[in-house]
C-alpha cells in the first residue's frame, strides 16, 4: 500500500500576520488535507480558519502532540499516513521541526519511509538573520540558553568567543517572560563593540528589529517582556 505524505505547514509568528504568512500553494495544500498532527489544537484550528480552509472543521481529524502527550507511543499519529492518507504537521508558531518538538514526528516519518514535504512560510530565525545585517555566510542557532544565571553568563561569553573564532553569527532565544533578564545578562557579559541584533515580534504590527554595538544598547531602554524575540550576536 502506498503511504501518505507528511506536509510541514508553517504557522504565523504573530497576531494579524495572516497576509504575510501564506502562499497560494500552502492554502491549496491545507484545503486538500483533512488530518493534522499539531502542537496545540486551539492554535491550529484558529490558524486553519485564518488560512481560509473550506473543509468544515468538524470533519477534520486532529492529533494533539502537546507537551502532555510527548513521550508516549508515536504509533497513533501515523495510522493515517501508513494507510495512504496525507497529513499536515503544525507547530504553535513558525516552522514545524525547527526549535520545535515536531522534529520527533518528522524523524519518525523518515524511519517509516514516509515522504516529507516542507512548505514555505515564516521562520523567525531566518527572518531575524536576514534583517540583522550580520553574517549570513556562517551562523549557528543555539535555542534556549541556560536558566541558571551563572551558567547563562558563561554561555553568552562562549558564544561571543565562538563568533570571533568562526566569524559566525550566533542566534538564540528565551521564553518571552524572561527576555529582559537575558538582555541584561548580554549587556553585562559582552564586550562593548560586539554587535547585537534584537528581533522582536517578527511579522507583528509592532515588529522591532535593530542592530547596534552592545555599548550603544546599554543606553537604550527596551521592554521585551512577553514578546517573542530572537537575539543575534556577532563580533568581528
Amino acid at each position: 500500500m502506498q503511504k501518505g505524505t507528511l506536509f510541514l505547514v508553517p504557522v504565523p509568528l504573530a497576531e494579524n500576520a495572516t497576509q504575510k504568512s501564506f502562499t497560494p500553494f500552502l492554502i491549496d495544500t491545507i484545503n486538500s488535507l483533512k488530518t493534522y498532527i499539531v502542537e496545540n489544537e486551539k492554535t491550529a484550528r484558529k490558524f486553519l480558519k485564518e488560512a481560509g480552509i473550506t473543509t468544515p472543521q468538524s470533519e477534520l481529524l486532529i492529533h494533539d502532540y502537546g507537551k502532555h502527550k510527548r513521550g508516549n507511543s508515536l504509533v497513533p499519529f501515523f495510522k493515517e499516513l501508513m494507510s495512504g492518507t496525507d497529513v499536515g504537521l503544525m507547530s504553535e508558531a513558525g516552522c514545524p521541526g525547527v526549535a520545535d518538538p515536531g522534529a520527533e514526528i518528522v524523524a519518525e516519518a523518515h524511519k517509516r519511509g514516509i515522504k516529507v514535504v516542507p512548505l514555505v512560510g515564516p521562520n523567525s530565525m531566518l527572518q531575524a538573520l536576514m534583517a540583522s545585517g550580520l553574517s549570513g555566510q556562517s551562523f549557528a542557532f543555539h535555542g534556549y540558553l541556560p536558566i541558571d544565571k551563572a551558567e547563562r553568563a558563561k554561555q553568552i561569553k562562549e558564544l561571543e568567543s565562538l563568533s570571533v573564532k568562526n566569524k559566525q553569527t550566533q542566534l538564540f532565544m528565551e521564553t518571552p517572560f524572561r527576555n529582559n533578564h537575558l538582555l541584561d545578562d548580554i549587556l553585562k557579559n559582552c564586550q562593548s563593540n560586539t554587535q547585537l541584533c534584537i528581533a522582536c515580534n517578527i511579522n507583528g504590527q509592532d515588529e522591532f528589529i535593530k542592530t547596534l554595538p552592545v555599548g550603544m544598547w546599554r543606553s537604550e531602554r527596551l521592554d521585551l517582556h512577553k514578546k517573542p524575540t530572537v537575539f543575534l550576536l556577532y563580533k568581528a
